[in-house]
């Protein structure tokens, strides 16, 4: 049975394996303080349809709270440890929602539901709500073990240990650009996921994370980022990692992998 991948846009993509509907980082926003959408209308109702959301960070384009009030009462919420003392918004939206959040950490493995189980794995990515402030939450990604294995990896860098701790899977959604002209670190553009992919090696590639969102006023500074950076995963996934299927969604295009 295939898994079937919708693409709403940066890194919120639902993924459906063996009747299970999982939700990535959902930001369904038009403008998100000096971000504004770009590209792609603003994803319909039915994507905030989720069994299981899963939030990788705590940045404001990742755990989104406005996009989280959008979620059906009872869903699931797997969150990085730790989410709930760093935003209280969390927790109150949570309760009026009657959302049911698990904290987890890299390693952790939650059962969902059909067979269908998450396992939180690590991310080099500075995790934390604010640029500025304490740590007190970890990056995370997820790998969603069904019919097929799916890795989500959120935002990260490059690490050594990537393909050893995310283990054997058939599809890889992996982040390739970002919102703005340049890359901090604990990013991957698309060269970089191309080399993440070679190590990963799995039947299909999705990528995310680039797009969607722009700095307003920005729109001639370094254009490229914003456009290219799909078509160049294409091209170096293509040289480094030629067994891979990759495959290349616009917005709110729903694709069959592997």
């Amino acid at each position: 049975m295939p898994v079937e991948i919708t693409w709403w846009g940066h890194a919120t993509c639902t993924v459906e394996d063996s009747g299970v509907r999982l939700l990535t980082d959902p930001l369904f926003a038009g403008r998100l303080a000096h971000l504004r959408r770009r590209r792609g209308a603003l994803p319909p109702p039915e994507a905030a349809e989720a069994d299981v959301v899963l939030v990788s960070h705590l940045h404001a384009d990742h755990m989104h709270l406005p996009s989280l009030a959008r979620l059906a009462p009872g869903t699931r919420l797997l969150v990085p440890d730790g989410a709930r003392r760093a935003v209280p918004g969390l927790a109150r939206i949570a309760g009026r929602r009657e959302l049911a959040v698990t904290e987890v950490v890299a390693g952790q493995e939650v059962s969902v539901r059909d067979g269908v189980r998450v396992r939180a794995v690590s991310a080099r990515h500075d995790g934390r709500r604010l640029p500025f402030g304490p740590h007190r939450s970890p990056a995370l990604g997820y790998v969603v073990h069904g019919a097929a294995a799916t890795y989500f990896a959120g935002d990260t860098g490059l690490f050594p240990a990537m393909a050893e701790e995310v283990g054997p899977v058939d599809v890889a959604l992996l982040p390739v650009g970002g919102w703005g002209p340049y890359l901090g670190p604990g990013h991957l553009d698309a060269a970089r996921a191309a080399d993440a992919l070679a190590s990963l090696a799995p039947a299909a590639a999705v990528p995310v994370h680039y797009g969607t969102y722009w700095p307003i006023g920005m729109d001639a500074v370094r254009p490229h980022e914003f456009h290219a950076p799909g078509e160049e995963f294409v091209r170096h996934a293509a040289r480094l990692a030629p067994k891979v299927a990759v495959r290349l969604p616009g917005h709110g295009e729903r694709v069959s992998v592997p």
